[in-house]
């Protein structure tokens, strides 16, 4: 079958490179795309965002497979737009796709199904805003309600940087429209964890954990990114942790949503806090996680597009995945001053040296070739991903390989999972 993936990020690579592996797959398209996807299949110059373009494309091409990668599109109603064309899109509806889109419905959710988050108010008034966080004498996270990247998240350990927050969101509208509403929160204590589940409607199978790293520096210090890291599994998560997880945030919320009439399907991806009181919700995302997806489908030994297709047509229940033992660790390479302003343009040099090594995949985010050289394009550039026997070993895979890549201004962390390790790297 033809098959369709929308997006160009180091997801996006991660799933062509995934999905080119299937049996079920004869051809693969990828739309943007980037350098990386390039070498899975063929690169469309249609945008993730051009709707119309994208079903136009899958109908003259007879795409039997869309899989949609960024969350901007899926809240757009690309899903429903290739259903309507009749042809099956991996991801959920529009309506469905609010738990990621609007932050105040997913919290409204949340509590309607007794799934347990932080406390916390919801503001479409800045002054409101401000006399509330002013009127606290403890941390608080202030979130911008709407599609921010990833980086519409402001942990203030101080009120008065709370405000500050607040007033960035809402009134210099450093996101836009995505800041016309804003939560504000308590901070949680404890670990992070991501879980990502693929879900038909009712079936849930829950993938092998694993833990981002947001923050821009070592230690977690610096303003939020897309993701410096991952690594899976996350010892963080144990088997008892997992059955909480699942049971006590995962079924209560795909259930509430069928009550809603917005039946959920594609991934499901809840970002969580492992508290000493047990698991609690930070957000929910509705596609793939980036860069969790990259060590995740490195240890997924089944067939993805099988995978997805079952999502489609509401048969998960039929699913029985196979996941490779050891461990894997993501380190993502960024161009210099990101999250900030950066430069793009640079050449990039050492990516074959560093696949040399059979478990190591350089997946490709922020890049485009030119004249035969591949070169930054965005400000996470590269997720130098790569297998091993224990964490430590995966992760020192990872950094050699980094160690191996050039690009003028390249910068990553130096201590991703580090926080399994010290955990006596299970």
């Amino acid at each position: 079958m033809k098959v369709l993936v929308v997006g160009g990020g180091g997801r996006e690579h991660s799933l062509a490179w995934k999905l080119g592996q299937s049996k079920e797959v004869d051809k693969l398209y990828i739309a943007p795309g980037n350098a990386g996807t390039a070498k899975c299949g063929e690169n469309v110059s249609i945008s993730a965002d051009d709707i119309e373009g994208l079903v136009k494309f899958g109908r003259d091409k007879q795409i039997a497979l869309a899989v949609i990668g960024p969350e901007a599109p899926l809240a757009a109603g690309i899903v429903d737009a290739f259903e309507a064309s009749g042809i099956k899109a991996f991801g959920p509806s529009a309506s469905a796709a609010k738990l990621e889109s609007d932050k105040a419905f997913a919290k409204q959710m949340m509590r309607r199904c007794s799934i347990s988050t932080a406390e916390g108010r919801i503001f479409d008034r800045y002054e409101e805003a401000k006399s509330y966080i002013a009127s606290r004498d403890e941390a608080v996270v202030v979130k911008a309600a709407g599609l921010a990247a990833g980086k519409g998240v402001f942990v203030c350990d101080d009120p008065a940087d709370g405000i500050l927050a607040a007033e960035k969101i809402m009134c210099d509208k450093l996101f836009g429209e995505a800041g016309d509403k804003i939560i504000v929160e308590d901070k949680l204590l404890g670990e992070e964890a991501s879980i990502l589940a693929f879900v038909d409607g009712r079936n849930i199978y829950v993938m092998e954990s694993s833990q981002d790293h947001k923050p821009i520096g070592d230690g977690d210090t610096g303003p939020n990114t897309g993701g410096m890291g991952a690594y899976s599994p996350a010892p963080v998560v144990t088997d008892e942790m997992m059955e909480k997880i699942t049971g006590e945030i995962l079924v209560p919320i795909v259930d509430g949503m069928n009550r809603l009439g917005t039946p959920y399907k594609g991934v499901l991806y809840a970002g969580l806090m492992i508290t000493a009181g047990g698991p609690r919700v930070l957000e929910f995302n509705v596609r793939f996680g980036d860069p969790e997806t990259q060590p995740i489908l490195m240890r997924l030994k089944s067939d993805l597009a099988e995978v997805c297709l079952s999502v489609c047509e509401g048969t998960l229940s039929e699913a029985n995945l196979e996941w490779d033992e050891r461990a894997s660790v993501c380190v993502v390479m960024a161009s210099g001053g990101y999250p900030g302003k950066y430069e793009k343009g640079k050449k990039i040099t050492g990516i074959e040296e560093a696949e040399r090594d059979k478990d190591v995949i350089v997946f490709q985010a922020g890049t485009t070739e030119k004249e035969g050289e591949i070169l930054t394009s965005g400000g996470r550039v590269l997720g130098v991903t790569a297998l091993g026997d224990t964490i430590s070993d995966a992760k020192g895979r990872a950094y050699e390989a980094a160690g191996k890549i050039n690009f003028e201004g390249a910068y990553y962390r130096n201590d991703i999972a580090d926080k399994a390790i010290w955990r006596g790297d299970k």
